[in-house]
């Protein structure tokens, strides 16, 4: 499912428009990805988390060289 066919299903559910449901989709991104901007964390119970992890760099490889 894409966003396009989340914002659908979010707006038949709740009885708005297509409008409506695609900007409280965009707002709760947002508040989402200001969170995560800040090294916060954001878990919804019963659902899951979303929290930004730093990883090691890897070496990568040119396969034409």
């Amino acid at each position: 499912m894409n966003k396009g066919e989340f914002v659908e299903a979010l707006a038949d559910r709740l009885d708005v428009s297509r409008a409506q449901a695609d900007r409280a989709l965009s707002a709760v991104l947002d508040i989402i990805a200001e969170e995560l901007g800040k090294g916060g964390k954001v878990a919804f119970t019963g659902f899951g988390s979303f929290e930004v992890s730093e990883r090691a760099a890897r070496t990568g490889r040119n396969p034409q060289t």
